[in-house]
């Protein structure tokens, strides 16, 4: 395809106008804050334009990073009274003010691609700074994250896979008591269309969820061990073996080498425990509950990151392609973030259908990697046309197009300027 200069420029103007100095919000009064792995998708879109400011972006994300090496999910830089949960709710008692959960660990990706775009200089400052954080926030996901020692992630709400309202979800929650949540007034339905957004008796669970860890003073072990919510998310554990595979990348080109051997062990525990999550009934990698063990058994975008992660077998590869084939049977548009026909499925609700461009950016990535280059062009072609079909919005219907969500979306102009654009 070739490049639309229009929309070029809409996109560059769109992250500049959402540039807060020094961090971008993902849209204007939807999100106000700082969004973790939106940061780190939005600094690819600035490097194509200005690579200091790429840099920046990934700097201030971890400028607020915990001494346990977490990376929170937001960065309330600055009061705005229009979001709900904020800072006060979240009350983690740090400066800046943070929420006390994390969100999907694809940090050291980004920064080895930003690295290696400006020639991989091993002394390069930038990198090793940010290495450092890297390393640091994967070190707390072993500590905190891998409680079946299997090299997975678990993640303690649901918020913190990125895929807020995901089906694969659904049961777990189900099983979250909301006795104890009092009133509280919605920020984001009166944003967007309420028919776009997760429904009220969700939301009293994410709630809960909250609740329990500002009660446990975000204590990360006590949460993990006692949570009311434990997944094993197929999506952050696929993304974590990616990230330590580019953090070990990084390492041996210091001569890092206790460190190189230690990220060795733990991608290899994760290629073997990546085995669990493989359900042979839906033909997919699924999340699984770490409490009873149960397969969600859904197909959803996140199943696909198998081939960003390089795992599976040529067995399970062929399983996907069919599944990838049913979906491109079934929708206009890859990739949708549910398969058609799945419980709760919905073309316009948030995780349970719309596509999503952050994740078939991954998606698209790896099944090039792995020899699949006219799905990856098929991926990336319909992420274009939906661009040009509806704008740059959040997130766009599998079926009809029609953009959904917040629109002006800092990870969409990103993605159009680094990848579908191109």
């Amino acid at each position: 395809m070739t490049r639309n200069p229009d929309l070029d420029r809409q996109a560059r103007a769109i992250l500049v106008r959402n540039d807060r100095g020094g961090y971008t919000v993902p849209t204007n009064g939807l999100y106000p804050f700082q969004w973790n792995w939106d940061s780190a998708f939005v600094a690819l879109g600035f490097a194509t334009f200005d690579r200091a400011r790429a840099w920046a972006e990934i700097e201030t994300l971890v400028s607020a990073q915990w001494e346990d090496g977490m990376i929170p999910h937001i960065i309330f830089h600055q009061q705005d009274e229009g979001y709900f949960p904020g800072p006060d709710v979240w009350a983690t008692g740090r400066t800046p003010p943070t929420s006390g959960i994390t969100q999907p660990p694809v940090l050291a990706t980004i920064v080895r691609a930003l690295w290696e775009a400006e020639g991989a200089d091993p002394d390069c400052p930038r990198m090793q700074r940010l290495y450092r954080a890297c390393l640091a926030s994967h070190r707390w996901f072993h500590t905190y994250r891998d409680p079946l020692s299997n090299g997975l992630v678990m993640v303690t709400h649901n918020w913190e896979t990125g895929r807020d309202n995901s089906s694969e979800w659904d049961d777990a929650l189900a099983r979250v008591d909301t006795s104890g949540v009092q009133p509280y007034q919605r920020r984001d339905t009166g944003h967007v269309d309420a028919a776009m957004r997760p429904e009220q008796q969700e939301y009293d669970r994410y709630v809960a969820i909250l609740q329990f860890g500002r009660a446990a003073g975000w204590d990360h072990r006590a949460i993990a061990d006692h949570g009311p919510f434990r997944m094993i998310d197929v999506g952050m554990s696929m993304e974590l073996l990616r990230a330590n595979r580019d953090l070990l990348a990084l390492a041996e080109a210091q001569g890092d080498y206790p460190v190189a051997g230690e990220l060795r062990a733990r991608i290899a525990l994760s290629e073997r425990g990546m085995k669990w999550l493989w359900n042979e009934d839906a033909g997919a990698f699924c999340s699984r509950d770490a409490t009873t063990g149960e397969s969600s058994g859904l197909v959803t975008n996140a199943s696909f990151l198998a081939f960003y992660a390089g795992v599976g077998n040529a067995a399970q590869h062929a399983r996907l392609i069919a599944a990838l084939e049913r979906m491109a049977q079934s929708a206009r548009y890859l990739l949708p973030s549910l398969e058609k026909g799945s419980r709760a499925y919905d073309h316009r609700r948030y995780w349970r259908g719309p596509v999503w461009l952050v994740v078939s950016y991954m998606v698209a990535q790896g099944l090039a990697e792995q020899g699949h280059g006219g799905w990856a062009a098929r991926i990336r072609e319909d992420s274009a046309r939906l661009i040009e079909t509806s704008g740059f919005y959040e997130s766009f219907s599998p079926e009809t197009g029609e953009g959904s969500g917040g629109p002006d979306f800092s990870w969409t102009a990103a993605m159009w300027l680094a990848w579908c654009g191109r």
